[in-house]
């Protein structure tokens, strides 16, 4: 890891994606005093699922996912980030500890932001409360979704819907209809919540189908309508 320049919070232009596009300029102040800004490596580790809370990283460029270990060591994908997106946050507010282990996809800018300094702006600024609620709101209407499909959707219909999840989240490469993220086959099975084996087989059948191109790691969309279709979801 190493430090990048240090961007004061208030001319950062992901913070109007970000829970903090409402915050009190004197907040952002203050949480830019006390922040510090690294960029992580394709591959590292930013904090690990258990471990202690000392505060927020907000992703200031970078995509990074977000996973848990099951009983038998098996990595389940919970949550892909992007720019402007905060990590840790509800570890901080619960006094807990990381549920989640972050790994970053790409070379990643994360700021982080102590966690005494964090709750304070909360306390002192009600814009950033309300902003961090509606968060918290999203994000467990998403988990249950999740959860809900993992019991009850066939393997196929789940790794269309990733597909489209992760289009939503990243959108496409400039000029092209390739989706702007590499993932291994094995973390496309671990965001499905499948074998690996399994999810190489139907990205094939897929491909086959004239619905998605396989470009090595990089998913050409050929057929938007079909994919939905796949996936089970309203068009």
């Amino acid at each position: 890891m190493k430090q990048f320049d240090h961007v004061h919070c208030e001319h950062c232009q992901t913070r109007h994606s970000s829970i903090f596009c409402n915050t009190d300029h004197e907040v952002l102040a203050d949480l830019s005093d006390s922040k510090s800004c690294m960029v992580y490596k394709k591959g590292d580790t930013i904090f690990h699922e258990g471990g202690h809370a000392f505060g927020v990283y907000c992703i200031n460029g970078g995509k990074i996912k977000l996973s848990i270990t099951g009983e038998e060591g098996k990595e389940q994908i919970v949550r892909m980030a992007k720019t402007g997106d905060v990590l840790g946050y509800r570890a901080v507010l619960s006094a807990e500890r990381y549920a989640a282990t972050a790994v970053a996809l790409e070379d990643s800018n994360v700021c982080f932001i102590p966690k005494d300094q964090f709750l304070k702006a909360l306390k002192g600024d009600g814009n950033l409360s309300f902003e961090t609620m509606k968060l918290l709101s999203h994000q467990l209407r998403e988990a249950e979704k999740k959860i809900t499909h993992l019991a009850q959707k066939p393997v196929r219909e789940r790794l269309a819907e990733s597909l489209l999840f992760l289009k939503e989240t990243y959108g496409f490469d400039d000029g092209t209809q390739c989706i702007s993220v590499q993932l291994s086959r094995e973390d496309i099975a671990n965001l499905v919540g499948t074998a690996t084996e399994t999810a190489i087989r139907l990205l094939s059948e897929l491909n086959r189908d004239g619905i998605i191109e396989l470009k090595g790691k990089k998913i050409n969309i050929l057929n938007m309508k079909e994919l939905v279709r796949v996936a089970n979801l309203d068009s």
